[in-house]
């Protein structure tokens, strides 16, 4: 019990420090599910009534493999969140990326950018959930049928209100 309320404590610690984004967490809906190898994730809904997955690798991670995983998992997303107080921290990676591919280039447009976007280090990552689709949410197991299986039933689904 404890160690459970020590995780959400330090969740909502690293999504302040390094996101900037106040979590107050109400209920965990999965705690540290594999997602990969090496990472782990961690679903979680806020006392607002806004659900977030918080992913951490034990190597290296990028946007792209986050993408890959929360569209393995079942989630669709609104938002990956940047690192605190960098909110263009993906395009100024992918820019990055862009001129040394292309050192003659001289305007980057946004088409360029999906894809060197997606090469910019994202661990942890944290990122707003918009909704789960089927109402599962699915874990990484080398021995199910797909190497996906569900690992918890949930019915989630974020109305924009202006």
């Amino acid at each position: 019990m404890n160690d459970m309320m020590y995780d959400d404590l330090a969740i909502e610690h690293i999504a302040k420090e390094q996101f900037g984004v106040a979590l107050d967490i109400d209920q965990v809906i999965v705690r540290k599910i594999p997602v990969s190898r090496t990472a782990t994730a961690t679903v979680c809904l806020t006392k607002k009534k806004q659900l977030y997955a918080f992913v951490s690798a034990q190597s290296k991670q990028s946007l792209g493999d986050v993408k890959k995983i929360m569209s393995r998992m079942g989630l669709r997303v609104e938002l990956y969140v940047p690192p605190k107080g960098q909110p263009d921290y993906f395009d100024d990676i992918g820019r990055a990326h862009v001129k040394a591919v292309f050192p003659g280039k001289m305007t980057i447009t946004p088409a360029d950018l999906v894809y060197y976007r997606t090469l910019a280090p994202y661990n942890p990552a944290l990122v707003q959930v918009r909704e789960i689709e089927n109402g599962e949410i699915k874990q990484f197991d080398t021995d199910a049928h797909g190497q996906w299986r569900v690992a918890a039933k949930f019915a989630y689904r974020r109305i924009k209100t202006s």
